[in-house]
């Protein structure tokens, strides 16, 4: 609950009454929301969520289990809410919805989200089709290929199109780009191949999703809440994991250097967290903790929802400085082993046993630790966290249509289209050679049969021309990519530049 009176977030209260508030200030800081299933993460999540919406702060929140949908709706009275209610003296709790937006990458349950092959970039790329170091560099050189010649790479159809350039060309590409082998890239093909039997085609293409939407009002200055549908996403985790990193990382590229703000221009809800670093390669979790690290400066408050802290790597774990942390339980050795990391990353109160705490603690219930205004780690509270305003269940169909049918990017986004890309500009050019060495070939033959007749010496020359029309096709090659980059640099402007994690600088 926002405090106007106080400029700060009313995050719990604990035993004995006193109050546990979050500093906006600080809240690009990041944070960690952690527990077991069913002990309140969710809560949490729409409280502090609830809190930066009304103090104008938009969030993107990812719903794997549908249950944030209800924020649009007021929530409704209950005996463990009143509980709540009376045990923490709130005064003047009003049950509302929130403005919300619906997106959906298949388009059924909110706006479609898409991007293109160029804008997510090649290291994204290379973790989703799961590519071996080796054939991630390959894919590199082929997204570099693209770059220098100013060919955007929308769909699936023009990065297959465009490895199979490559692999044409790689003798030609050799001395610029390095070395590029058959094997590499039919091991991307076939890594693409498997991405679009399983639907990860349906992602790719335009009109690509411009993350400047999110910040959006509503009329009385409430930040919008921007949630992404994932029960269908979440199926595919690698997919999911990577998408929302793609976000991340949009994000950081968009905003300017900030400084130090009174309050978040965004925050960032990142549900099951330990799917963004499970067999995450070492090159990428640096960056990671390198964008983790340098968008706080850029007004943007990034929050962790997963079981555990060891499921976050230490060197991003370092970079969160609020912390609510519900029950976790120990039976296997593994369990126990995580108690008591999480444990020790809490600075002590001596008025209980943190570990023990932690296995106590009931639903809605919580261990928390957050920065006060000098960005110093508050003692460590046992408290309860507020009830939401909005309802804790599942928006019902009716109301996601009507926040559908009201939301202005439906008509900016839901119908997709498909222009002119590499694909359409590199067949072409490769039909327009095909034809023109078929011509070249016919006349060739017609030539060789006049020739036939004629002597030694008209034969020897006839050879002489074969290999000169040779050198000519081949010189051919270059006009594939040289047409095409000319169509696209002048749509372009300029040379595509790429940021931290490979994707598409704008």
């Amino acid at each position: 609950m926002y405090l106007k009176d106080e400029g700060k977030i009313w995050l719990a209260t604990s035993g004995d009454g006193e109050r546990v508030w979050l500093e906006p200030s600080m809240a690009n800081r990041h944070g960690m929301i952690a527990g077991a299933t069913g002990t309140g993460k969710t809560v949490t999540l729409k409280v502090i969520a609830e809190s930066f919406s009304e103090m104008g702060v938009p969030t993107f929140i990812a719903d794997v289990k549908g249950d944030v949908s209800g924020m649009c709706v007021p929530g409704s009275e209950n005996k463990h809410i009143r509980r709540s209610i009376d045990t923490m003296n709130i005064q003047n709790f009003n049950y509302t919805g929130y403005p919300v937006r619906f997106f959906d990458v298949y388009g059924k349950m909110g706006i479609p989200v898409r991007t293109t092959i160029s804008e997510m970039g090649p290291e994204l790329l290379a973790r989703l089709l799961e590519l071996s170091d080796v054939q991630a560099g390959v894919l590199r050189i082929v997204f570099r290929v693209a770059d220098d010649n100013g060919l955007l790479l929308l769909d699936l159809k023009d990065l297959r199109e465009m490895v199979r350039f490559v692999g044409d060309n790689a003798a030609d590409l050799k001395l610029q780009y390095g070395n590029v082998t058959s094997q590499s890239l039919g091991a991307i093909q076939r890594a693409l191949l498997t991405l679009e039997d399983e639907g990860g085609d349906i992602f790719f293409g335009e009109p690509a999703l411009s993350l400047s939407d999110w910040f959006a009002y509503s009329s009385d200055g409430r930040g919008a809440m921007n949630i992404l549908e994932c029960g269908e996403l979440f199926g595919h985790p690698l997919l999911y994991s990577t998408f929302l990193l793609w976000m991340l990382s949009e994000l950081y590229e968009l905003l300017p250097e900030a400084g130090d703000l009174e309050k978040p221009k965004i925050a960032f809800f990142f549900d099951e967290a330990h799917l963004l670093f499970r067999d995450a390669p070492k090159a990428l979790l640096d960056k990671i903790e390198q964008v983790v690290r340098l968008i706080r400066s850029k007004g943007v408050s990034v929050w962790f929802i997963t079981q555990s802290p060891s499921d976050i790597p230490e060197s991003v774990l370092g970079q969160i400085g609020n912390r609510v942390q519900h029950a976790l339980r120990a039976y296997t050795p593994n369990e126990q082993k995580a108690l008591r990391y999480a444990a020790r990353s809490f600075r002590p109160n001596p008025a209980f046993d943190t570990e023990r705490a932690l296995q106590e603690v009931g639903v809605g219930e919580a261990i928390i630790s957050v920065l006060d205004v000098k960005g110093t780690p508050s003692i460590t509270y046992r408290a309860n966290i507020l009830p939401p305003k909005s309802s804790m269940n599942a928006a019902e169909e009716k109301y996601f249509a009507a926040v559908m049918n009201a939301d202005p990017l439906k008509a900016k986004y839901m119908t997709a289209i498909d222009r002119e890309s590499a694909y359409e500009k590199i067949s072409a050019e490769r039909e327009k050679i095909a034809a023109e060495e078929a011509k070249e070939a016919e006349e060739e033959a017609k030539r060789a049969e006049k020739e036939s007749k004629l002597t030694k010496k008209s034969s020897s020359s006839r050879s002489s021309s074969s290999r000169s029309s040779g050198r000519k096709r081949q010189s051919a090659v270059g006009k594939t990519v040289s047409s095409a980059a000319n169509s696209f640099g002048r749509e372009m402007g300029r040379q595509i530049v790429r940021g931290l994690f490979g994707t598409f600088k704008r």
